[in-house]
């Protein structure tokens, strides 16, 4: 003779399921809308950023520049400027400012973004580490140049975690999304 479950064991493992099912909803965390508007944002600076001034007809001030972990640029003449938070047009007003005191008279400046900060991988990759980042760069992309997902990796979505307007976000996001400089991706 076969022995069958009660009702009320029936019940209490139903009440089990959904108990389970409703705190993993609760778990869940809406991703920070901040998190992908900053994928369309104006770049802002920030150490291990190398930038390329250029003061047309000023060959000796045209030269590269990296932002230093304090956040700022040594720059000729100016002395510290700082540059973290900035974006590139930014600079070039304050270096143009900086300029004008003294130095030249209608300073024309350009400064773009030579080498971005490096981005970040770890967990479940070939070779976890610190990378070059190139403009356009997919998690997809990051994770090919760490050598590819390990064999136990989950290879749907990642965790990364991205320095929004001095906010620390971690967002999971789909394999296809971008990455901004900076980011620290983990593989679970």
């Amino acid at each position: 003779m076969r022995c069958l479950p009660s009702k009320s064991v029936w019940r209490a493992l139903i009440v089990a399921c959904l108990a389970m099912v409703v705190s993993a909803c609760a778990a869940y965390k809406q991703l920070d809308p901040a998190f992908h508007k900053a994928l369309s944002e104006p770049y802002r600076l920030d150490s291990g950023d190398v930038l390329r001034v250029t003061v047309f007809e000023q060959d000796e001030l045209t030269n590269t520049y990296s932002v230093d972990k304090g956040g700022h640029i040594s720059f000729p003449l100016v002395g510290s400027i700082g540059a973290r938070g900035m974006t590139p047009k930014q600079m070039e007003g304050r270096i143009a400012t900086g300029l004008r005191r003294g130095f030249l008279r209608d300073p024309d400046v350009s400064v773009e973004v030579a080498t971005y900060r490096p981005f970040f991988i770890m967990g479940e990759v070939g070779t976890s580490g610190q990378y070059v980042y190139v403009p356009g760069m997919t998690v997809q992309n990051a994770i090919a140049i760490a050598g590819g997902f390990s064999a136990r990796a989950e290879q749907t979505d990642v965790d990364i975690t991205r320095n929004v307007n001095g906010e620390i976000i971690t967002g999971r996001v789909p394999i296809s999304d971008p990455i901004l400089p900076g980011d620290t991706i983990a593989i679970r």
